[in-house]
């Protein structure tokens, strides 16, 4: 879960810094850059809060970087404004797995020669064993980090023919999970690549006299307009405007290209004080354009649009005659996925008629399970890179099941494993907590079902008619939500010192009220949990006393009779009481202490999309009234790639 990024060609110090601060939503309690100049390799790292802010001050002011060749504990020497001009350099923005978050431990880490640095994320499995290994033959290591024995590793691995040559030689001998990009003395010319289930991606530069390497695509945007993504076990060598791709044995190799129209200005704030925000006001759009095109007067078309971007793997799914065959559903997810997917569930029950599981990426993977050709399995992140559900959707594979890829990212990892893709419109998303994400992903989902239904003949025209018209509302329904912001920054501000929260919902209540505790938890570091209300007596209830709050999602649906017997046994309990309800709807709100309004939803099925907003809202009010910084959430990375 952190941030690499590698320049040569073009001015590679300000590509660096200027790609570690769009990637610091990948981690952020250390950063590090290293740069090829005058023969030399300097480096120069920085730790804790603010640690890009540092380093770029210390770039600013001439504390430039230290020899990597002549270190010596304690000290370092730096150049003065203008006299370091760099030909490539490598750049690292790190979430912690092994060792500390202190300048020691952060990356680009140099070996024992001080002519190599590496960046790397990723977990190196077998990194004792080689440590062991590598510190009997001589190598010294001055990190608690599991990186550290790769470098020492590619300086064993050096004999005279290239540092790609050393790469491939001494990742033969690793296990685990890496995306890595390292320079060397002896190699000037290039930038040298490789990636193992981590996302790497490579960019040629729009001048065509420079390239890159970077984990996600939004460093390169404005400086690259030519991606190609690496798959697992492939090399690549960079140059200023070309490179070069092998496999661990050195055979040629092809690498993915990516089509991408994301532009600058979509991975900009645009005059908003955070991403986040600028990402919730984006919710309108983002889901007119999941939508658009896949809406049509007489049903859906979503399949016959996602699918043919999947070439000849999507033959099988492609057909109505195998849909007809599903009798069961399995969606894979993590984090907001998950509960995106748990709000879907109800629609494929309802509108196609296909008992459907949801399940947790991490766990269904190590689960002993039958293949079965009438389960339809959806795969589900929004980075498509997720490792967790990306290794649960091999597992799938490998049992023989048919997978349909939902993500965000076109040309991730897991579109182009799928048998099959449906994408998102949401465009990039900086900020570490979901939120254009998820409602997109709620809408393609409930997309997925009306469209199922309607081709299992589970739908009559009527039905396929209201169901196209509800979500053909849900943008404008959801603009409506976000008008309701001031309010919810009142409320925010008359319960944002609870210390503890409980959220509750029953049906399709339920999943929004684990992503509210969740934003809470991710965002504010707030203790927060998310119940089924009927389950509340059942333990939480033990928990409930007064300054205790509960929020409760009380949106008319056919168990709002229930919810409201559940609300009325903590009020007697004496918490505060905050109720999610619709707009003019006094009977419920009689109830609450405090009120968060929505708009009402024209189906029960799709007020999810609706009522999360209200979630996404109080929990950013909370933590702006905490002066926290919600982009970048402590302990949390954006695209999580380690299992």
């Amino acid at each position: 879960m952190c941030g690499i990024i590698g320049v040569i060609g073009d001015d590679p110090l300000a590509a660096l810094l200027d790609g570690l601060s769009r990637l610091e939503y990948r981690g952020y309690d250390s950063v590090g850059v290293a740069v090829l100049a005058g023969g030399e390799l300097w480096r120069i790292r920085a730790a804790g809060g603010g640690a890009l802010v540092d380093l770029r001050s210390r770039v600013g002011k001439g504390e430039l970087f230290e020899p990597s060749s002549s270190l010596t504990p304690g000290r370092s020497r730096g150049l003065p404004p203008g006299e370091l001009v760099a030909a490539a350099g490598i750049g690292h923005t790190r979430w912690a797995t092994h060792g500390a978050p202190t300048e020691q431990n952060a990356h680009p880490h140099s070996g024992c020669t001080g002519r190599i640095a590496l960046a790397h994320n990723g977990i190196i499995e077998n990194h004792r064993e080689l440590a062991a290994r590598l510190q009997a033959s001589g190598h010294t290591f001055t990190s608690d980090t599991d990186t550290e024995v790769l470098v020492h590793l590619l300086e064993e691995n050096e004999d005279g023919d290239g540092l790609a040559a050393s790469m491939r030689r001494a990742l033969r001998t690793v296990q685990g999970t890496f995306a890595i990009v390292a320079v060397s003395i002896s190699d000037p010319d290039v930038i040298v690549a490789a990636r193992r289930v981590s996302p790497l991606i490579v960019g040629i530069g729009v001048d065509r006299a420079s390239g890159y390497v970077a984990s996600d695509l939004p460093a390169l945007l404005g400086r690259a307009d030519c991606f190609y993504s690496l798959e697992d076990d492939q090399v690549a060598e960079v140059g200023a405007g070309s490179f070069v791709v092998t496999g661990l044995s050195g055979e040629p190799a092809t690498p993915h290209e990516l089509k991408s129209k994301w532009t600058l200005e979509d991975s900009e704030k645009a005059g908003y004080e955070t991403f986040m925000e600028k990402e919730m006001a984006e919710q309108p759009d983002a889901i007119s354009d999941t939508l658009r095109s896949r809406l049509r007067p007489d049903g859906f078309a979503l399949l016959d649009d996602g699918l043919a971007s999947a070439g000849e793997r999507a033959s099988a799914l492609a057909t109505a005659a195998y849909l007809d065959t599903i009798e069961r559903i399995t969606i894979l997810a993590c984090g907001s996925s998950l509960y995106a997917a748990m709000a879907a569930r109800p629609a494929f029950e309802t509108w196609a008629n296909v008992p459907t599981d949801v399940e947790i990426a991490s766990e269904y993977r190590y689960r002993s399970l039958a293949a079965d050709a009438r389960t339809l399995a959806i795969a589900m992140s929004q980075s498509g890179e997720t490792t967790d559900t990306l290794q649960a959707a091999r597992a799938v594979l490998g049992r023989g099941l048919p997978l349909l890829a939902v993500t965000n990212v076109v040309g991730s990892s897991l579109s182009r494993e799928a048998q099959a893709v449906c994408y998102t419109r949401a465009g990039p998303e900086i900020g570490v907590a979901a939120t254009k994400t998820l409602t997109t992903q709620i809408a393609i989902l409930q997309l997925l079902a009306a469209e199922l239904g309607q081709r299992r003949r589970v739908l009559d025209r009527g039905d396929v008619a209201r169901i196209s018209g509800s979500l053909a509302r849900l943008p404008a329904l959801v603009g409506k939500a976000l008008a309701h912001h001031d309010e919810v920054r009142e409320v925010a501000a008359r319960i944002g010192q609870a210390r503890d929260f409980f959220y509750l919902g029953r049906g399709v209540g339920y999943p929004v009220a684990l992503e509210g505790a969740l934003k809470l938890k991710e965002i504010a570091y707030v203790h927060a949990e998310g119940y089924p209300a009927g389950e509340m007596k059942h333990g939480p209830i033990a928990c409930f006393e007064p300054g205790t709050v509960v929020v409760a999602v009380a949106t008319r649906g056919p168990l709002w009779e229930k919810m409201m017997g559940n609300i009325a046994e903590a009020r007697a309990r004496r918490v505060t009481m905050v109720v999610v309800c619709e707009e003019g709807d006094r009977e419920t709100a009689e109830v609450a202490d405090e009120v968060l309004t929505v708009p009402s939803a024209p189906d029960p099925l799709t007020s999810p999309v609706i009522d999360v907003i209200a979630m996404q809202l109080l929990a950013y009010e909370i933590a702006r009234g905490k002066g926290l910084d919600v982009d970048r959430p402590r302990n949390l990375a954006k695209t999580v790639t380690v299992e």
